[in-house]
């Protein structure tokens, strides 16, 4: 089984103790951001992704992800390029058939496409866009969106299409994607509707950060979307998202943390991470060691390699030091060569 490493790109700061995603980055800088992606691509990382939101983090600063993607088909040149949990609800899934052919243009045919259904009323209603409350609804939005989204990706005719969301009247889609027969298809969660969905379109199939003993359950339902579709799991692409801090010893792991801490001193703090912080015990939190990739070069092997042995062959990580590249270095030089 091949293994593949994704960088997910800091298009947002949320510097402090509470230790999501980018903890470790102050203020948001587009510049830095994009720098650090082409450092990423250069050292082998197998793709980048961007995350799909409208307000997150600081001051509720973030990149929009397909802008950002864009640039990042420029700047870059081998890696693959994703939007995490794309929303359906975000744009049109017309111009998201458009958006995503023309980004698998100039990227020389490096996309992965992972809709979703949308998960974030906040920002949708902030902005206008269209939410419902129905998950049932949104699912159903989405497998629509899914069936025309592929309908222009390969028509060789102009496509009309009378759904009971959508309707387009002799739409071209030109050019068409340069993978055939389309870029692969991701889907996320694990509302039994959606695992259908996966099983019925996807190529591929991503988790948010889960314990090994969540992750295995959310398999066996997966596994069982597929028979039901006439699938085998196999087929899929398995991947997951985490956070990942990687350092060459404790003390510098330690050091990491609290420099992430102070960014925040009054944030309430996990008493299993201040004891850690304090050297009163050598032991990884378990807020952070149970489902993210966090330690030494060996430890963080260990820990990839207990996913890989339940399926799972890429890996979307969230470098918690970035926007530092030390810890996108190490990993590079001392973890990714082991699985190649």
């Amino acid at each position: 089984m091949e293994i593949s490493f994704g960088f997910c790109a800091p298009i947002f700061a949320a510097p402090g103790g509470r230790l999501f995603r980018t903890p470790n980055y102050r203020e948001l800088d587009a510049r830095t951001t994009i720098d650090l992606c082409r450092k990423a691509d250069g050292l082998g990382y197998d793709s980048l992704w961007v995350a799909d939101h409208l307000m997150l983090g600081k001051d509720q600063a973030i990149l929009e992800g397909w802008t950002t993607l864009a640039a990042l088909a420029a700047a870059t040149s081998r890696a693959r390029l994703g939007v995490i949990h794309q929303s359906n609800l975000l744009r049109h899934p017309a111009m998201a058939a458009k958006m995503s052919a023309t980004l698998d243009q100039i990227s020389g045919g490096r996309l992965i496409h992972f809709y979703d259904l949308g998960n974030n009323d906040r920002e949708h209603r902030a902005y206008g866009l269209f939410w419902s409350d129905v998950v049932e609804e949104r699912v159903e939005r989405m497998a629509e969106a899914l069936e025309l989204i592929l309908a222009l990706w390969q028509a060789r005719e102009p496509v009309s299409f009378q759904g009971r969301f959508y309707h387009l009247e002799g739409a071209v889609c030109q050019p068409q994607p340069v993978q055939k027969p389309h870029p692969p298809i991701w889907v996320g969660e694990t509302h039994p509707s959606m695992l259908r969905i996966c099983a019925r379109w996807a190529q591929g199939w991503n988790t948010v950060p889960v314990s090994l003993e969540t992750l295995e359950q959310r398999l066996q339902a997966l596994a069982a979307a597929c028979r039901a579709e006439g699938r085998d799991l196999a087929e899929l692409e398995i991947s997951v998202e985490t956070q990942i801090l990687v350092a060459p010893d404790r003390s510098a792991l330690r050091q990491k943390l609290q420099d992430m801490v102070d960014l925040s001193p009054s944030e309430d703090l996990d008493p299993e991470l201040v004891a850690f912080l304090t050297g009163q015990t050598e032991a990884i939190p378990s807020s952070l060691a149970d489902s993210y990739l966090i330690g030494t070069p060996d430890e963080v092997e260990q820990r990839i390699r207990a996913y890989i042995d339940r399926g799972v062959s890429h890996f979307l990580l969230w470098f918690m030091d970035a926007p530092e590249a030390e810890g996108l270095e190490l990993f590079a030089a001392q973890v990714a060569p082991r699985f190649r």
